[in-house]
């Protein structure tokens, strides 16, 4: 499954240049994989709820085109690997044009209590069923 999150680029997120900022994709990315915990109806403060967090340990992101101030961007997102231990999403940006301008590769570990934790099995099923191949 795909998740989409569109959204709108302004001044203070761009560099000198009026580009996207290249710290600005991590927040990017991060608010489009929150958005998609939610459309799963599992939102990130319910994971809380439930003791359950997932913290990045790996991310790469390839930057293909610059993103412009004031463009309407779509992000893209699908989580692509899921086990016990962790999940690897894949998400790309598209600028307004449908020009593809960054992927990114984020890979992140389910902890309880502060530590790598094996989700249950019943869990995991829950995040299989958003599993796809790459976008």
């Amino acid at each position: 499954m795909t998740f989409t999150l569109n959204t709108k680029i302004y001044g203070y997120q761009c560099d000198v240049y009026g580009h996207l900022n290249n710290a600005n994709y991590l927040q990017l990315y991060e608010a489009a994989r929150a958005e998609a915990l939610t459309e799963m109806e599992l939102p990130v403060a319910k994971l809380l709820q439930i003791g359950i967090m997932l913290f990045i340990i790996k991310i790469e992101i390839e930057y293909k085109k610059a993103v412009e101030l004031e463009d309407n961007i779509t992000i893209k997102s699908k989580i692509i690997h899921n086990d016990r231990l962790k999940a690897i999403w894949e998400q790309e940006i598209y600028n307004s044009a449908g020009e593809r301008c960054s992927t990114a590769k984020v890979t992140g570990v389910y902890v309880t209590d502060g530590k790598p934790t094996r989700i249950s099995k019943e869990m995991q099923n829950f995040f299989e069923k958003y599993v796809t191949n790459s976008l």
